[in-house]
């Protein structure tokens, strides 16, 4: 079902079954699966593929080159910055089907993952949490926390606008 007030990008493949929010805007090359959820007022970059059993909350704002792989959940104004990687199986091989074994990521209202972090599959994201670019998150991120590094590690705490506060 696709919002009248949408705009898709004539390269976009938007799969029947999928959903898209009313003033959502999808550019580029994006590819959306028939199980794909976005909602209202979204920003989705170029080169984005939204797999089946994906949802995305509102205002949401997905940079370029992002892949949201089946049971990855963003939460109202999430920002994903470009080519942040999401994983969904933590063991995966060529030759194993694993799709049984999906883990779900969600990530909470309002948080931001910067340009190039990995999220590790099975993950939460607190809200209003800031992940750093390049980070790797292999664990829970606490709400409102900042956390940077391979492997991510909080190093601080950031207000709702994504200021650095001091404890």
């Amino acid at each position: 079902m696709l919002s009248p007030t949408a705009f898709i990008h004539p390269s976009s493949i938007v799969d029947t079954g999928a959903v898209v929010g009313e003033g959502t805007r999808i550019w580029h090359y994006c590819h959306l699966m028939p199980g794909a959820v976005v909602g209202s007022n979204c920003t989705i970059g170029q080169n984005v593929y939204i797999d089946n059993n994906v949802i995305i909350g509102n205002g949401v704002k997905v940079q370029n080159n992002v892949s949201l792989y089946n049971s990855v959940s963003l939460a109202d104004e999430v920002f994903i910055g470009p080519s942040v990687v999401f994983t969904n199986v933590i063991n995966p091989r060529a030759f194993i089907e694993r799709k049984q074994e999906f883990r779900p990521t969600l990530v909470g209202r309002g948080a931001s993952i910067g340009a190039n972090a990995t999220i590790i599959c099975g993950v939460s994201i607190g809200e209003y949490a800031m992940v750093g670019a390049g980070a790797v998150v292999t664990r829970d991120v606490p709400p409102y926390a900042l956390v940077m590094g391979n492997p991510a590690r909080v190093v601080g705490k950031v207000d709702r606008e994504g200021n650095t506060v001091r404890e």
